[in-house]
């Protein structure tokens, strides 16, 4: 039986040699695909068609399989990202302390629902179960930086700052 030999990269961009290098790394075995499809993720900023077809083949993993990784856990999205990221904390100690009126805020602001993006791909707005951050109730990620005690009006500050951007 020959080697298995896995496909041509998609293109020439250098962070497909990223991903190949994690797959070359696990040995291009099954048990790799979780972490492939993460370098995917954290190289590209989301999980397209193509590139989950590319890992699925290139570990020898049905499509199917790799569908149902991706839909499965939330971090990965098959959608691009806005220029911009808010993420609200919804976990127990942030809901208590009013999470769920800032979701609200936002939404109504951005007119979109969590989980979208603005149509002019300026900013996405997301939610997670728990950051991690529970003694500085509520909490808002703004493109990776964290705060806490968050005001509705402080949110609202933040989302109109990027709009002028």
């Amino acid at each position: 039986m020959a080697a298995f030999t896995p496909p041509p990269l998609p293109s020439d961009d250098k962070r497909w040699k990223i991903v190949a290098g994690t797959m070359r790394k696990n040995g291009f075995a099954r048990h790799a695909l979780i972490e492939t499809l993460h370098t995917v993720q954290s190289s590209f900023g989301y999980l397209d068609d193509d590139a989950i077809r590319f890992v699925a083949r290139s570990l020898r993993v049905p499509l199917s399989q790799a569908y149902g990784v991706v839909t499965f856990y939330h971090y990965f999205s098959l959608k691009p990202p806005g220029r911009h990221t808010m993420t609200l904390c919804a976990g127990t100690a942030c809901y208590i302390k009013g999470t769920d009126k800032l979701i609200a805020s936002a939404e109504k602001h951005l007119s979109l629902k969590s989980g979208q993006t603005t149509r002019d791909g300026q900013i996405s707005l997301m939610t997670a179960r728990c950051v991690g951050a529970c003694s500085r109730a509520p909490v808002m990620i703004c493109d990776g930086e964290v705060a806490g005690e968050v005001t509705d009006e402080q949110l609202i500050a933040q989302l109109e700052r990027w709009a002028v951007e």
